[in-house]
């Protein structure tokens, strides 16, 4: 083999190992590796976090066996904000973990809107407790999709519970925006996919928060972990959908969810549906029939 081949040899194979193909899975091995490392690592710090927040519940029993004096009462605040804050980080990581974890999705087909309805039900007291209307719109023509039903579950309430939280924030900035306050649930079929909106009347959001939501860790709610939306988001693209928001400050947020229909189901349905035919055409049975005769 001459040098002018070896040189066209290893050309091709920079360029099969720079292929998109290639890329996508080193890209996707070192995102495991790394989600690995960092489960890892989350699950070293949570186990001495329980073993301090075990502790400090024994030394707070200890503590109160002593004498009503200002010392003490000084030692079980601090004893308090310690596990307020061993228990809010015990938190944190359970969402981290939760975030990290490649959990295999069980796909199952479902109608998406009895799916919906039992989420609403469940969700249904925390509104009203909150003096919150839900309003519910289900398209009756609506294809099957597969979900994952423990993980689209979470996601959708998770929405919801942001939903919730948004027109609690309204309320806070505006004390006239007690009344009105409603979250709508709707369905479409849109194309050969299942489209999901979740509107609410909360504080709605600036372009620049917008366009974050997504990134782990950033959260505009005093204490939130940052890793919510951005969950939502891998469940909703794990199941091949997308999510999409539009949002207007002090007016509401619309979360829309994209599934695909099962193409089976889509294909059944065209094959019912009555062909059209023009004035000019004669159906073959019928020229069939015609030729016996």
């Amino acid at each position: 083999m001459g040098r002018a081949e070896k040189k066209n040899d290893m050309e091709t194979a920079d360029v099969k190992d720079f292929s998109p193909n290639v890329l996508n899975r080193r890209l996707e091995e070192q995102y495991t590796e790394i989600a690995q490392l960092a489960g890892g690592l989350a699950h070293e710090v949570k186990n001495p976090l329980s073993t301090i927040r075990l502790n400090m519940a024994l030394l707070k029993e200890d503590v109160e066996d002593l004498e009503d004096t200002p010392q003490r009462r000084r030692v079980l605040a601090r004893i308090a904000t310690v596990e307020r804050e061993t228990l809010r980080l015990e938190d944190l990581l359970n969402e981290f973990l939760n975030f990290t974890r490649a959990h295999r999705l069980e796909l199952t087909p479902v109608d998406a809107n009895q799916e919906l309805k039992q989420i609403v039900s469940f969700f249904r007291p925390q509104a009203e407790a909150e003096k919150v209307e839900l309003q519910e719109f289900y398209s009756n023509d609506l294809p099957t999709i597969r979900i994952d039903k423990r993980s689209f579950d979470r996601a959708i309430l998770n929405l919801l519970l942001n939903a919730l939280q948004a027109i609690q924030i309204k309320r806070l900035d505006d004390e006239e925006a007690n009344g009105g306050a409603e979250i709508l649930v709707r369905t479409r079929p849109c194309g050969g996919e299942v489209a999901i909106d979740l509107i609410d009347s909360g504080c709605g959001m600036q372009d620049d928060v917008m366009r974050k939501i997504f990134e782990p860790f950033f959260s505009t709610k005093p204490g939130g972990s940052g890793l919510g939306l951005p969950t939502v988001r891998k469940v909703i693209e794990g199941h091949g959908g997308r999510i999409a928001i539009q949002s207007d400050l002090g007016r509401g947020t619309q979360f829309t969810l994209t599934f695909p229909a099962i193409p089976s189901l889509l294909s059944d349905k065209r094959e019912k549906e009555p062909k059209e035919t023009t004035p000019d055409e004669t159906p073959k049975d019928a020229v069939a029939e015609e030729e016996t005769r």
